[in-house]
C-alpha cells in the first residue's frame, strides 16, 4: 500500500512538468521605458497603437507590461488592451479591460511619475507575423490623463487623432508551442542535463523508499 501510494506521488510530480515548462516568456519586447522624451494619452477617447511581431506559431498571450506617466500620486487600475490585425482595426483576436499593477515609479524631469503598468491575462493565441496591440479607456480613478510612454523602439506606432508616431515601451508574454502533424510542445524545454538529473532525482527517491520497504 505504502508503494503504492509513492508511485502515485512519482506520477503526480511528472504530470506537473508541462506546467512548469509552459512558464511565461518575452513574446516581444520593444525596449525599455525612457521616462524623458514624450508621452501619448490613453484615455479620453484616444487610442495608441503599436505593432509586434511574433515569431512562433501558437504563441498564446498572457501578460502585457507597459510604461506610463502619470501624475504624482496617481495610479492607472485598468486599460482597454486589444490585439488586432491591423492599425486599430481589421481582425480583432482580443478587446478586453485588463487590471493592471502599477511599480517602480520614479519621477521626471517634467513633474510626472513614470511607471512600470503589468498585468496577466488569458489572451489569444496568434501564430507567427505582425500584430497591432491596442491601448486606451485607462482608468485613473481621480480623472486625470494616463499616458503612455515614446521610447523609439523598433515597432510602428500611431495614435488615433494624429497618426503616425514613434513607438512606445511595452513588453508582451506569453508562452509559445511548435506544433508538427503528430505532436505539440511547448518552446520551453528544459536542458538535457536538468531533465536527467530531475529524472535520476525520481528513481533515486523511488529507490530510497523501496529500500525501506523492504
Amino acid at each position: 500500500m505504502k508503494l503504492r501510494l509513492v508511485s502515485l506521488s512519482v506520477l503526480a510530480l511528472c504530470l506537473t512538468l508541462p506546467a512548469v515548462m509552459a512558464t511565461a516568456q518575452t513574446v516581444y519586447s520593444n525596449g525599455p521605458i525612457n521616462g524623458n522624451v514624450d508621452s501619448w494619452t490613453i484615455n479620453f477617447g484616444f487610442i495608441v497603437s503599436d505593432t509586434l511581431n511574433v515569431v512562433n506559431n501558437g504563441t498564446t498571450i498572457t501578460g502585457f507590461d507597459f510604461g506610463a506617466h502619470v501624475f504624482p500620486g496617481d495610479q492607472i487600475t485598468s486599460v482597454e488592451v486589444s490585439f488586432t490585425s491591423g492599425e486599430n482595426s481589421g481582425t480583432s483576436y482580443f478587446d478586453q479591460t485588463v487590471n493592471f499593477v502599477q511599480s517602480d515609479c520614479k519621477a521626471n524631469e517634467y513633474g510626472f511619475n513614470v511607471c512600470l503598468e503589468s498585468s496577466t491575462f488569458q489572451g489569444p493565441t496568434l501564430n507567427a507575423g505582425t500584430y497591432w496591440v491596442n491601448l486606451q479607456n485607462a482608468m485613473e480613478p481621480s480623472g486625470d490623463p494616463a499616458y503612455w510612454d515614446e521610447n523609439s523602439g523598433p515597432s510602428s506606432a500611431s495614435e488615433s487623432s494624429v497618426g503616425s508616431i514613434p513607438s512606445e515601451a511595452f513588453t508582451v508574454l506569453g508562452t509559445s508551442s511548435s506544433t508538427t502533424s503528430t505532436t505539440s510542445t511547448t518552446t520551453s524545454v528544459p536542458e538535457p542535463s536538468s531533465m536527467m538529473l530531475l529524472g535520476t532525482g525520481i528513481l533515486g527517491l523511488a529507490g530510497l523508499v523501496r529500500r525501506r520497504l523492504f
